[in-house]
């Protein structure tokens, strides 16, 4: 069975959101490697709609190894509000069916499924015991304000640290599964 591993920058204080705007100071090779191999060990990546449609309007105009692998992968969306994903080998998958519809990517041969931010599916999914791997690269900055990977009050999900990692820079990757 394929595994759903989502990998998520966060700072100290638990923000999520724009992450290309504070992670630069602390983004060594070390971090591009660790982010590498979460790439290189999946076919398919699972995108909320925010996240896919920066990515859509993003990657199809990148060129490079990154950029194709980001385009030739396939892609399901989870959304409501999207009428068509559009970006190249994109499948939509509605909010209403996504529980039964991402069981049964699971259920499918291939690699890890990866999801790269979509912090609302991301909490959903463990809400719903469908994620199988948490990977936060925990950047050693304090930001106040921002959007937080767990932000819903009653938010209480046990979880089990399997691996962790600290960079030169002082980020520290943190490796979570299903408690």
């Amino acid at each position: 069975m394929r595994k759903i591993v989502a990998g998520l920058f966060v700072s100290l204080d638990g923000v999520i959101e724009d992450a290309n705007e504070w992670t630069g100071p602390w983004f060594n090779e070390e971090v591009g490697q660790a982010v590498g191999s979460m790439i290189a060990a999946q076919d398919a990546m699972l995108l909320g709609r925010v996240t896919y449609d920066g990515f859509a309007a993003h990657w199809p105009q990148q060129t490079g190894e990154l950029a194709d692998t980001m385009n030739g992968t396939a892609k399901y969306v989870v959304s409501d509000t999207l009428e068509s994903a559009d970006w190249q080998n994109s499948t939509l998958i509605r909010r209403d069916r996504a529980a039964a519809e991402i069981a049964e990517l699971k259920q499918r041969p291939g690699k890890n499924i990866g999801m790269t931010g979509s912090a609302t599916l991301v909490a959903w999914l463990l809400r719903e015991g469908l994620l199988d791997e948490l990977h936060l690269l925990v950047f050693p900055v304090v930001l106040g304000s921002g959007q937080r990977l767990f932000a819903t009050p009653g938010d209480k999900l046990p979880l089990r640290l399997i691996d962790s990692a600290t960079f030169q820079t002082g980020v520290v990757h943190l490796t979570y599964a299903k408690a």
